[in-house]
């Protein structure tokens, strides 16, 4: 690739983590998302069992300062199609220069590269998102020929209003996460979203890294229900750390809920959230989100918006066939 004139390009590794970091905190300033990362984030980020930083990450720089960058990453598992997710963003002080429009080649060339390595044999695409407001990403993702896919809502609810009180039906125990359990909750959470949108089945390894061995986990405030030694329903919970210190507003993000198959229609997703939510207040989180599928089969925004949450910034999901 070649890069403007005065800008240097090299993968991003973990000495560049404080550079990274302010990156995306300008970014935030502008771009408003929401989200926040501190340097230890991004060295978890680059930690991913499943990422090569040596060929899946770029920086770019200039004057000593990371400008811009991207980053992608390929499931190890396909259910009906290979996305190779891509995401990435342009310092606000040096937009509209054209840095975007040469970062996206070298994203959607990679994405190529990956999907013949893994899965040359199921049909691919190379996806990204953006907020609703961020008008610029969406020309870019255009002028590519990227299409939009799939809409989802970020979602609030502030944890100073009542939440109702219910239990699980006779023998069913609803009970705080425990790591004995943490098998069996990574194999019923495969299943229990294997009909949704976009969703691969989780190693071992992903697991750990993303989900209850990641940093921002708090076992303490997610719960399992149980039929005897049996998964039902669960919701897990994560607390970030550097969007605390960026809003000053201790938030519980509601990161996984689901509900087993043969348990659906119980109301356990319902009663499982009620009692995580009602456990964060106890213990001085002041507000929950979290995110949703507005085509989520489970009829989850409904459930969401009946618990008082309330639609805060709405995203797009777009694509490109490979």
């Amino acid at each position: 690739m070649s890069w403007p004139e005065g800008i240097d390009a090299r993968p991003i590794d973990k000495g560049d983590a404080d550079a990274w970091a302010e990156l995306l905190a300008a970014k935030e300033l502008v771009d408003q998302e929401g989200e926040n990362y501190d340097a230890q984030d991004l060295i978890d980020e680059l930690e991913d069992p499943h990422l090569d930083p040596a060929v899946d990450t770029i920086g770019l720089w200039a004057g000593g300062r990371m400008i811009a960058y991207g980053k992608l990453y390929a499931a190890d598992a396909v259910i009906d199609l290979d996305r190779v997710s891509t995401e990435g963003t342009v310092h606000p002080e040096w937009r509209r220069r054209g840095i975007g429009t040469e970062l996206m080649p070298w994203l959607i060339n990679r994405a190529h590269e990956l999907h013949a390595a893994k899965h040359p044999e199921a049909p691919g695409e190379v996806t990204c998102s953006r907020i609703s407001t961020n008008l610029g990403a969406e020309a870019l993702f255009r002028k590519f020929g990227f299409e939009e896919r799939r809409y989802f809502f970020d979602m609030k609810r502030p944890l100073d209003q009542p939440v109702p009180k219910e239990t699980p039906a006779d023998g069913l125990r609803l009970v705080p996460f425990d790591t004995s359990m943490d098998e069996t909750l990574r194999l019923a959470h495969n299943d229990v979203f294997r009909d949704h949108w976009g969703a691969t089945p989780k190693d071992a390894d992903s697991w750990k890294t993303w989900f209850t061995g990641a940093r921002a986990f708090r076992g303490g405030s997610s719960y399992v229900v149980l039929d005897g030694d049996t998964i039902a329903a669960y919701v897990l919970g994560y607390e970030y750390e550097a969007d605390t210190e960026a809003t000053g507003i201790r938030e519980l993000y509601i990161g996984q809920v689901g509900t087993v198959k043969a348990y659906r229609g119980r109301g356990l997703a319902r009663i499982t959230l009620a009692k995580v939510l009602t456990k964060a207040a106890e213990v001085g989180y002041q507000r929950a989100g979290l995110g949703v599928d507005a085509e989520n089969p489970t009829g989850a925004l409904g459930l969401y918006e009946r618990l008082g949450f309330s639609v805060s910034s709405k995203w797009t999901s777009y694509g490109l066939p490979i």
